[in-house]
């Protein structure tokens, strides 16, 4: 609820009149402040005996003569201690041509979707196009653990085929949300993985002759863009005597919107740990969101990384009347974080129903 901390009337005889304007009409100050409410094994076990394996060797037993020399046994046949094993036949090795055309069949769709990401508008296009390179990147990797390859690429290609799954789930994780607060896709793929992974693996089988080219999608680097403190985002017609200071101790960037119904009267940013002012803001009760977050989007009018919603859940009254001896009008403060004592509580409002 709103508390006045302080009134007074200035100019004039009004009874209890306070100090004199410096020039002009006379006027009557009503001050409010308003800041959210702080939310405030053992055991004992036998050693395990070291036993070693005793290696039997199996010696055919001979039969001395009486002048120390050796005779085969009766019945048997003479034959040497060690009988010669036969010798296994070699494996047969893999083509390597037959190994590059099963590379090049598993992927080149998914070379063909991801020149397809590459190209798309950031939107629905963007998001149908990795959705399908992603399937493709899944698909690969299924080929990839099933075709037979040479013995100085089974390493390679066993690495190929897991990035292979880790850029599928990265590309599908990069969808927008088509919301407000939405990363781009393409900033979300400069810090995942599953391309970096995918490089190294196609590098390691390139360096022994085996072509893995693929058009990876271009990416973007995350931006910080911000707006000037106390910039309107979007300011109607203003023309009362109140007035609203907004107090922003939160970590990050604010713009702090006032409602009359469904029309927004005025949006202005202020930077964290900054403060603004607006002046001539008209007589009326006003719904007060405010949003905080990181890189603030002009075009959508949303920050795009760590983004919050909230409003005040008093709204915030402004008045401009004539007294006798003077005028009396409305100012406020607001402050973001929340502080101990503040006198105004705030509730989380869906990115959907926060206004533009």
């Amino acid at each position: 609820m709103v508390r006045y901390t302080s009134a007074h009337t200035t100019g004039g005889a009004a009874a209890g009149a306070g100090r004199t304007a410096a020039s002009g009409e006379p006027r009557t100050t009503t001050v409010t402040r308003l800041s959210p409410r702080f939310r405030g094994p053992r055991g004992t076990g036998r050693a395990t005996a070291l036993g070693a394996a005793a290696l039997a060797l199996a010696l055919p037993l001979a039969a001395c003569s009486a002048g120390g020399g050796s005779k085969a046994p009766t019945g048997g046949s003479s034959s040497s201690a060690a009988g010669s094993a036969p010798t296994p036949s070699a494996s047969p090795t893999v083509d390597p041509d037959a190994y590059r055309r099963a590379l090049t069949g598993a992927l080149r769709p998914l070379d063909s979707a991801l020149r397809t990401v590459d190209g798309a508008r950031e939107g629905g296009a963007l998001d149908t196009a990795l959705d399908s390179a992603a399937r493709k990147a899944e698909i690969a990797a299924d080929a990839l653990e099933t075709a037979a390859a040479p013995d100085n690429a089974l390493s390679g290609t066993s690495q190929l085929a897991t990035a292979l799954r880790a850029l599928g789930q990265d590309l599908r994780s990069a969808r927008g949300s088509g919301g407000r607060c939405a990363t781009s896709p393409r900033v979300e793929l400069d810090t995942a993985h599953g391309p970096q992974s995918v490089k190294e693996a196609a590098r390691a089988l390139k360096a022994l002759g085996y072509d893995t080219s693929l058009r990876l999608p271009r990416t973007e680097r995350a931006q910080h863009r911000r707006l000037a403190n106390g910039a309107f985002v979007r300011d109607g017609s203003r023309g009362g005597l109140g007035r609203l200071t907004v107090n922003n101790g939160t970590s990050s960037d604010a713009v702090v919107t006032l409602t009359r119904g469904t029309r927004t009267a005025f949006s202005l940013y202020v930077r964290k740990g900054s403060k603004a002012t607006v002046r001539s803001v008209n007589s009326g009760a006003y719904t007060v969101y405010f949003t905080t977050g990181e890189d603030w989007n002009g075009g959508k009018r949303s920050f795009t990384r760590g983004c919050s919603f909230e409003k005040f859940d008093d709204k915030a009254n402004f008045r401009t009347v004539r007294v006798a001896g003077g005028t009396q009008y409305t100012v406020l403060t607001f402050t973001l974080n929340k502080v101990f004592g503040g006198n105004a509580s705030t509730s989380t409002v869906p990115p959907g129903e926060f206004p533009s």
